[in-house]
């Protein structure tokens, strides 16, 4: 019984979270809902979190780095307008697909193709240099991609980067918060490594602990990092379902681009 109480209530809070995720929040503001102001600070954060991708399909687009900032911001001024939600269907599921459309018919449009002085009336949504030092990337694509693959898929590898870097951000944050910014820095080399080719050792010699400790340190580690990544992709998709395909599918472009 008290297992079956658990399940319950375990369901309860999943279904309570996949009903209030940034892509449901965020739809409302182009339902003329009375959640505007909500869904305009969750969509500012997501701008936050995945300018990237956005930046990178349209500069694969053939635009310069200039213009391609000046549109990066001005597609996120008309998002937060709601224009280009207003016919979103919730049924697609993941947020990621609904941003890539959206980004798609913006660049079709013919307002979004005037010079960059014309775009947006010289608003800006936010300082440039905030967002670069706000999202800062440690993550690389090699030469080779970004010419030969798609807008699509270098879209999508961006995408899947920003999952998993908010991921260790916050991770590292609740590391730093409970005084363990050095263990982070130390064994957060490890989540992205494979098992055989760590060395407990030579990681403890570094933080001055025992084989047996540094075990148990990565073993948390590890598995507060995949909550996080989790968590992260499941405020993306609108149900339950689509979130262990989108993560493996966000693993698997991570991956693709390892192997070049």
């Amino acid at each position: 019984m008290r297992e079956e109480s658990a399940a319950k209530a375990g369901n309860t809070k999943l279904g309570a979270r996949f009903g209030t995720t940034r892509w449901s929040v965020v739809l409302s503001s182009g339902k003329g809902s009375s959640e505007a102001e909500k869904a305009h600070s969750a969509l500012s954060q997501l701008c936050r979190i995945y300018w990237r991708p956005i930046f990178t399909y349209i500069c694969r687009q053939g635009y310069t780095v200039e213009n391609a900032q000046d549109l990066t911001q001005d597609f996120f001024l008309t998002l937060l307008s709601g224009k280009l939600l207003q016919s979103a269907d919730p049924s697609r599921g993941r947020f990621r697909s609904l941003l890539l459309k959206a980004l798609q018919n913006f660049l079709s449009d013919a307002h979004g193709k005037r010079s960059a002085k014309k775009r947006g009336g010289g608003l800006k949504f936010v300082s440039w240099d905030d967002w670069m030092t706000d999202g800062q990337s440690h993550f690389t694509l090699p030469v080779q991609a970004v010419e030969s693959w798609g807008p699509e898929r270098l879209f999508d590898v961006r995408w899947a980067a920003a999952v998993v870097e908010q991921a260790l951000r916050r991770l590292r944050e609740e590391c730093e918060a409970r005084g363990r910014g050095r263990v982070f820095d130390v064994l957060s080399r490890t989540l992205a490594a494979d098992r055989s080719d760590t060395s407990y050792a030579e990681l403890g010699k570094e933080l001055h602990a025992d084989e047996s400790t540094v075990k148990h340190l990565v073993h948390q580690l590890r598995q507060r990092y995949r909550a996080l990544l989790r968590s992260e992709v499941s405020r993306t998709v609108e149900n339950e379902a689509d979130l262990d395909e989108e993560i493996r599918y966000l693993c698997a472009m991570l991956t693709s681009n390892e192997r070049k």
